[in-house]
């Protein structure tokens, strides 16, 4: 129980006299929650990162053109349209090689934030993109298409 209050001490002592990022707020967030209670006043982000994430989350949610759709899939030539989503197949040699390749796309997808729709059939990996809460594709999507592509 005392190493408990210990951790609420330290983290309310983090929030008072500290200035930080937003990942580092929503992790002491976290902690509070986790620990049992939150602090009583829970500093907010400051302004200008508040501002510039929620633009950049803006622009990268934004639901492409059909015309913006067909230019980037002209730099993704083993992805193809299929409704509001792109998708990529891959054959490899057998069903080891399929899931190492899963492996390796866990980290880029992490990084990104977003995580695509994955279906496995021994050799086959198909991988379908589509940002769901802005209802179609989204810049998010393509980035996330050309990183997968030189996996």
């Amino acid at each position: 129980m005392s190493n408990s209050l210990g951790l609420k001490a330290m983290v309310i002592q983090n929030l008072s006299i500290s200035v930080f990022s937003w990942t580092s707020y929503c992790k002491v967030l976290a902690i509070t929650l986790i620990a049992g209670t939150l602090p009583p006043v829970v500093a907010s982000p400051p302004a200008s990162v508040a501002r510039a994430s929620m633009a950049r989350n803006v622009e990268m949610n934004s639901v492409l053109s059909a015309a913006e759709i067909q230019t980037r899939l002209l730099r993704l030539p083993a992805w193809r349209l299929d409704g509001q989503a792109i998708v990529c197949d891959r054959r490899f040699a057998g069903f080891p090689e399929a899931i190492a390749f899963l492996d390796r796309l866990v980290e880029p997808a992490e990084v990104a934030g977003h995580h695509p729709d994955l279906e496995v059939s021994y050799n086959r990996v198909t991988i379908r993109l589509t940002t769901h809460d802005a209802g179609g594709l989204t810049e998010k999507d393509f980035a996330l298409a050309e990183t997968i592509s030189q996996l």
